[in-house]
C-alpha cells in the first residue's frame, strides 16, 4: 500500500479523496491554487503545496506544476478525482513516466474511451449494444455525409469524437440543415477539445440516462457494482441521481451489468469506470465511457456498502478485489441532490461567503461537501457545493429522509439550487420514476412560461 498520496483535485472530491486514504492510514498532499488556500482539505492535509494563481489552466491544469509538487513531496502516487485532468490520457502517461502511479486506467485505455468513435467500436467488439451510427469520424464530403444521415434516418445528433459534459452536439431534422450543422459542431469541438472530429448518431427521442458502474483489478477480475439513474439533467448536467434506476427489468439489469464487466476484461480495464447508456423502449444503447470516479458515486456506495475510492487506491497499489460478482448485493435505494451555488432557475452562478451554513443529518442521510461556516466560494470553478445522499430502504423512504434533509439544510449569503431539487422531490413524474432526460428542461421551460 501506498505511504503517501498526492490528491490533484479540488472541492469535494479532494475531502471525498482525503478522508479514504486518511482511513486506510495513508498520507495525503494536496495542490491548491492561491483561491483555495484556505479550503478545508488543504488545512486538513499532512501536506500542501499551492501550485499557481486562481484560474485552472495557471493551477489544476498546470501538468509541470502538478508532477513538481509529487517530487518535492515524495508522494508515491496521483489521485485526479473527476473533472480537470482525470480522463486526460497525456497527464496519465506524464504521471507514469515521472515515475509515480495513476489512481486509474492505463493511459491507452483513457485513450481508447476517450475517443467516441474508437470506444463505441471498442464496445460493438465487446458485445456491448451502442446506439445507431456511423463507425468512424465523418468525412469533408457533403454528398457522403448525407449518405451516412439518411443510412441512419433523421433526426441525427452531431456529436464530438473528443468531447464530453454535453458540448460538441446538435441535433439535426433535416437534411437541408445537416452540412452546415457539422461544419459549426467542428468549429465547437475544435475550440472545446482541440479535436474537430465528429460523428452521427440516430437521436433516440425519449430516453432515460442509465449508467453502470464497475471495478476491475489487474489481475483479470472485472465486476459490476449496479447502475444509477441520471436522467434528471439540465443541458447535459445531472442534478439528481440515483440507484438502482428504477423501472428497469431484473433481467435487463442483469444482462447490461454482465456484458460492461466482460468489456471491461476484453479492454484491460483497470480502477472504477462507468459506461453510459440511452435506454428506450427497454434497451440499452452506449454512448461513452467516464474512464474516473463519478461526482454520483456515493449512491452506488450506499446500496453496495462499498467505498469505491478506497478500492481504487487498492487495485492501483496492485491489490487483488476481494470479492466476487455474487458477493456485491444491492440492497435498499440512494438518491443524490447535486447542491450548486447558483440561482435555482436562473442557474447564474453565486460565488461569494457563506455567512451561516447548517449541514442536515438523521438516519440514512450524507453529506458530501467541502464547505463550511465562513468559507468563500470562488468564482473561478464549477458551482458544486457538495450532494446530500439519502439512503432508505426503499426508494419512497428515501425520497422522504431526502426531503426531509433538504428542509433542514440552511446555506446563507450566498443563493444555492436547493429551492429547485425541493420542488422536484414534489414532482408527481419524479415521484412515479423513469423520467426522461428532457423532462427537467421542459418543466423549466413550462415554469418561464407560466410565470
Amino acid at each position: 500500500m501506498f505511504e503517501k498520496i498526492l490528491i490533484a483535485n479540488r472541492g469535494e472530491v479532494a475531502l471525498r479523496i482525503q478522508r479514504a486514504c486518511r482511513e486506510l492510514g495513508i498520507k495525503t498532499v494536496v495542490v491548491h491554487s492561491e483561491a483555495d488556500a484556505e479550503a478545508k482539505y488543504v488545512r486538513l492535509a499532512d501536506e500542501s503545496v499551492c501550485i499557481g494563481p486562481p484560474p485552472s489552466a495557471n493551477s489544476y491544469l498546470n501538468v509541470p506544476a502538478i508532477i513538481s509538487a509529487a517530487e518535492v513531496t515524495d508522494a508515491e502516487a496521483i489521485h485526479p478525482g473527476y473533472g480537470f485532468l482525470s480522463e486526460n490520457a497525456d497527464f496519465a502517461e506524464r504521471v507514469e513516466q515521472s515515475g509515480f502511479v495513476f489512481i486509474g486506467p492505463k493511459p491507452e485505455t483513457i485513450r481508447l474511451m476517450g475517443d467516441k468513435v474508437s470506444a463505441k467500436n471498442a464496445m460493438k467488439k465487446a458485445g456491448v449494444p451502442v446506439v445507431p451510427g456511423n463507425d468512424n469520424v465523418l468525412p469533408e464530403d457533403p454528398k457522403e455525409v448525407s449518405r451516412i444521415a439518411r443510412g441512419i434516418g433523421y433526426p441525427v445528433i452531431i456529436k464530438s469524437a473528443g468531447g464530453g459534459g454535453g458540448r460538441g452536439m446538435r441535433v439535426v431534422h433535416t437534411e437541408a440543415a445537416l452540412f452546415s450543422a457539422v461544419q459549426t459542431t467542428r468549429a465547437e469541438a475544435q475550440a472545446a477539445f482541440g479535436n474537430p472530429a465528429v460523428y452521427l448518431e440516430k437521436l433516440l427521442e425519449n430516453p432515460r440516462h442509465i449508467e453502470v458502474q464497475v471495478i476491475a483489478d489487474k489481475h483479470k477480475n472485472a465486476i459490476c457494482l449496479g447502475d444509477r439513474d441520471c436522467s434528471m439533467q439540465r443541458r447535459h448536467q445531472k442534478v439528481i441521481e440515483e440507484a438502482p434506476a428504477p423501472l428497469v427489468p431484473s433481467r435487463a439489469r442483469q444482462r447490461i451489468g454482465e456484458r460492461c464487466a466482460e468489456a471491461c476484461r476484453k479492454i484491460g480495464y483497470t480502477g472504477a469506470g462507468t459506461f453510459e447508456f440511452l435506454y428506450e423502449n427497454e434497451e440499452f444503447h452506449f454512448i461513452e465511457m467516464n474512464t474516473r470516479l463519478q461526482v454520483e458515486h456515493p449512491v452506488t456506495e450506499m446500496i453496495t456498502g462499498l467505498d469505491i475510492v478506497q478500492l481504487q487506491i487498492r487495485i492501483a497499489a496492485g491489490e487483488k478485489l476481494k470479492f466476487r460478482q455474487r458477493d456485491v448485493q444491492l440492497k435498499g435505494h440512494a438518491i443524490e441532490c447535486r447542491i450548486n451555488a447558483e440561482d435555482p432557475y436562473k442557474f447564474t452562478p453565486s460565488p461569494g461567503r457563506i455567512t451561516s451554513l447548517h449541514i442536515p443529518g438523521g438516519p440514512g442521510i450524507r453529506v458530501d461537501t467541502h464547505a463550511y461556516n465562513g468559507y468563500f466560494v470562488p468564482p473561478y470553478y464549477d458551482s458544486l457545493l457538495g450532494k446530500i445522499i439519502a439512503y432508505g430502504d426503499t426508494r419512497e423512504q428515501a425520497i422522504a429522509r431526502l426531503t426531509i434533509a433538504l428542509s433542514e439544510t440552511a446555506i446563507e449569503g450566498i443563493r444555492t439550487n436547493i429551492p429547485l431539487h425541493q420542488e422536484l422531490l414534489r414532482d408527481a413524474a419524479f415521484l412515479r420514476g423513469g423520467t426522461n432526460i428532457h423532462y427537467l428542461e421542459e418543466k423549466l421551460a413550462q415554469m418561464v412560461r407560466e410565470e
